[in-house]
Parts: C-alpha cells; sequence; structure tokens
C-alpha cells in the first residue's frame, strides 16, 4: 500500500541523531507494512494528485492550522478534496488539528495549556478496525493547540484526560488522533527540555515522569492498518 506522508514540518537538526526525521520516524512506527512516500508539502512539495497514493497520512507541526500561511491554506484545499473523493486520510497532531479546521471545526489554543507527555486515550467508541481490542492506548503527546468544536459528519473514539476530542473519525475515510505514535522517549524528553520555558517548569516534570510508562503505538499502527484497508 503506497501512502503519502505530508510533511508539514522537519525534526531541528540537533535532534536527529535520536530518530532522524519525520520519513524516518514515521517508517519506524509502520514498518513494512507501508510504502511511505514523503511529500515536504511545507515547502511547497505535494502529489501530482491525490490518486498517486492510495492514502495519506499528515504529520504534525510547529506551525498552527490557523496561521495565516500559503502552504496551510493549499492543505486545508487539499483536505476538502481528499473528503470529497473518498481519499483515507490519518491525521497526526496537526494532521488531526488540519482534518478538522479543514472541514469546518475549529481549532484553538487549548485552556488546559501545553499537552505534553505520555497521556492515557480512553477509547469511547469501539469501532471494527480496532483489532486487538484494547479499551485505552498510551501514547506521546506535544501540543498547544486541541480542537474544539468537531466538524459534520465526526465522531469521537478517545479522549484523553487533557483533550475531550483527542481521536476523531470524519466519515468513514478519515481519521484523526492528537498524540504523537511516532515519538520516541527520547525524542520526547529533547523536546520537553528545549522547550521548557515555553512550556513551564511544572508541567515539563510532571511530563518526564510519565515517560515511565509503556507506551502502545504497536497497537495503534495495526488499527490504522485495519482501517485503511476496510475503506469503502
Amino acid at each position: 500500500m503506497n501512502i503519502g506522508l505530508l510533511q508539514c514540518d522537519h525534526v531541528a537538526e540537533r535532534f536527529q541523531h535520536i530518530a532522524g526525521d519525520y520519513p524516518e520516524m514515521f517508517g519506524a512506527l509502520f514498518g513494512t507494512g507501508f510504502n511511505l512516500i514523503p511529500y515536504d508539502v511545507c515547502n511547497g512539495v505535494w502529489p501530482a494528485s491525490l490518486e498517486e497514493c492510495d492514502g495519506y497520512v499528515c504529520t504534525g507541526s510547529r506551525w498552527s492550522v490557523y496561521d495565516d500561511v500559503p502552504w496551510i491554506h493549499d492543505l486545508k484545499t487539499f483536505v476538502r478534496r481528499a473528503y470529497e473523493t473518498r481519499t483515507p486520510f490519518i491525521g497526526i497532531c496537526f494532521g488531526h488539528q488540519m482534518m478538522a479546521e479543514a472541514l469546518g471545526g475549529k481549532v484553538e489554543k487549548s485552556s488546559y495549556g501545553w499537552g505534553v507527555g505520555i497521556h492515557a486515550l480512553e477509547i469511547t467508541k469501539n469501532e471494527p478496525w480496532m483489532q486487538p481490542e484494547q479499551t485505552r492506548l498510551n501514547l506521546h503527546y506535544m501540543h498547544q493547540d486541541q480542537v474544539t468544536r468537531l466538524p459534520e459528519d465526526s465522531i469521537v473514539w478517545g479522549r484523553s484526560d487533557h483533550c475531550p476530542f483527542a481521536a476523531v473519525r470524519v466519515g468513514d475515510t478519515m481519521l484523526g488522533i492528537q498524540a504523537h505514535p511516532e515519538f520516541t522517549n527520547e525524542y520526547s524528553a529533547a523536546l520537553l527540555t528545549d522547550r521548557i520555558e515555553r512550556i513551564g517548569a511544572e508541567r515539563v516534570a510532571e511530563a518526564r515522569t510519565s515517560l515511565v510508562h509503556p507506551t502502545d503505538e504497536t497497537v495503534f499502527v495495526p488499527w490504522v492498518a485495519e482501517f485503511l484497508k476496510n475503506v469503502p
């Protein structure tokens, strides 16, 4: 299955020794079951057409989906076309927010503040593609924005303690999750150290403590594969 990786940012060079850039991170996450084709959309590199890939994964970003930046406007158009043409789409963090914003929802700075470290995603709606079944997933988070209003034709399938719309499905072709299943503990810890002034020392300390918990990206990936396989 050819999956286009819509790269909405780059890992800072000083951190690329940890797990590489986003193509390497997502390549390690998805393994050999997906043929990832990267598109550097934040630098103007786009698929020639939606049909170029079987589906798309949209990455995280330092930008906000409501920023007045040309490539962000172009990405909103791309997401709307994907929805209209029933092209499978998986949004991760910024990509999750982009899916919601482009299709009529709303994204804002969270009243909670930064969501960082490992949090439990509580599964609030069991879906057929959730194989193997699990009631919660521990995953990495790193975000200040979050979805505050859902688009039409959407359901929430997961929430976390700090984020009520942490996992959303729009129609039967688009899936979004606020977490970062591609993050490693080492990369998350490096970002926490780098952003301590922005996040706040107390929140960073809490997040560092959470990094002892095991994470469930190895459950999430089969779910994505099953979802993509069963898109009508």
